[in-house]
């Protein structure tokens, strides 16, 4: 078979565009394929309407290797003067817009970057880090564009840091995808997603899983219908802060008998109070029996954290509030200081913790991505900025369809 007769099968040229020649400088610059217009069937792009020919541009675009040897297209691209939108280049069909890549490679790039960094893909394919970060950030807006108006039933709210120095970036996620990211993790950053929302889909909204922050709770009640009885405070989130407590509890009670009488009965005990009984081994679980009979003030602490998370089973609104009511009367009157500073805090959001008990919400997903995008943070050494943080989130956890339109996926 000819080559350009090879090639134009293997592109998928059609007319009014032909392979015109075939260059092979091997092993120099590698396969060279010579595109070229016949001029007829002009239109404009932006409308479609029958244009004169303007001039040409010579574009080249980097294309599937040949083998081992790369491979270029090189093509004549006619511009047509339009009477209504002025002059446009035709668009061709092997590749997008301004890319330099053809669509095939785009595609490529975009399989490499689901397993690599940027600068191993670059390295990888022989690529400017830059040309790689195009492609991503092309795959982001293909896919954001394309993304169906789905909405989901049920939400989780979280922040997540972009650099050092208390940086942060929000997060809105599903459960199989991310929905948004913004900067800040002020009102604004979620106020903005909300605004944007159909109200009948936020009313159709179940649960809205979050930490317990005052500028998302804000957003949510300002924008969301019966927002009380859908946000939902995580168990993970109650039971850290009250093992902090019992924590600071141990800290406070092991420097006064240390003081008083030199008692170290506490001493490396920290991981005990905090661990679960169930994960502990025999000769851990004899020690921690002891400390927990003990006169102690730790072990009152860790017995009012311990029987707060008993209190998730309920079904029922009413009986879950009762049971966390009077768990809060116990807490209250601990004298323990760090305790009473969380049973206030609970009381202060006590409707979000009985809809999570009720409902069974959960942010454990939110948190799973909260986990990949750190992840994706460490494999790239940090980001220059925000907008390629997004770009990455988007990419791998955004759940978009990506590929640029040439290309069947």
């Amino acid at each position: 078979m000819h080559d350009r007769e090879l090639y134009r099968q293997i592109l998928g040229i059609q007319a009014p565009w032909e392979v015109s020649e075939v260059e092979v400088d091997l092993p120099g610059t590698g396969v060279t394929v010579h595109i070229r217009h016949s001029g007829s069937d002009l239109g404009c792009p932006q409308c479609g309407a029958a244009s004169r020919g303007y001039d040409t541009r010579t574009r080249k675009w980097r294309h599937l290797d040949t083998c081992q040897y790369k491979t270029w297209l090189v093509a004549e691209v006619p511009r047509v003067e339009c009477q209504e939108h002025g002059v446009h280049q035709v668009p061709v069909p092997w590749a997008e817009g301004n890319s330099r890549l053809t669509a095939l490679f785009e595609a490529l790039v975009i399989d490499w970057l689901k397993v690599a960094t940027i600068s191993e893909v670059a390295h990888r394919l022989d690529l400017g880090w830059s040309v790689v970060a195009g492609v991503q950030e092309r795959a982001v807006s293909r896919g954001l564009a394309r993304r169906e108006p789905c909405f989901p039933e049920d939400i989780g709210i979280d922040e997540t840091s972009f650099q050092r120095r208390h940086e942060y970036v929000t997060v809105v996620s599903a459960e199989d995808r991310v929905l948004h990211v913004a900067d800040g993790r002020g009102r604004n950053a979620l106020d903005g997603w909300y605004a944007a929302q159909p109200p009948e889909m936020l009313a159709r909204l179940n649960t809205v899983a979050m930490d317990m922050w005052s500028p998302y709770i804000r957003s949510t009640v300002a924008h969301v219908p019966d927002a009380w009885t859908k946000i939902a405070f995580d168990k993970f989130h109650i039971a850290k802060h009250l093992g902090d407590a019992v924590d600071l509890v141990r800290r406070a009670e092991h420097k006064a008998l240390q003081a008083a009488t030199g008692d170290s009965v506490l001493t490396s005990t920290k991981y005990l109070w905090l661990q679960h009984p169930d994960r502990m081994t025999d000769r851990a679980w004899e020690h921690f029996a002891g400390l927990k009979s003990a006169n102690l003030k730790t072990a009152r602490a860790w017995a009012i954290k311990t029987h707060a998370m008993c209190l998730w089973d309920y079904k029922s609104r009413g009986w879950a509030r009762r049971g966390w009511q009077s768990w809060y009367s116990w807490a209250i009157r601990s004298q323990l200081e760090p305790i009473k500073k969380v049973a206030r805090m609970i009381k202060n959001h006590l409707d979000g913790i009985v809809t999570a008990v009720v409902t069974g919400a959960t942010n454990a997903r939110a948190e799973g991505f909260n986990t990949l995008i750190q992840k994706l943070k460490r494999d790239a050494r940090g980001f220059r900025n925000r907008d390629r943080f997004r770009a990455a989130i988007y990419f791998h956890l955004g759940g978009l369809d990506m590929y640029p339109d040439a290309v069947t996926k």
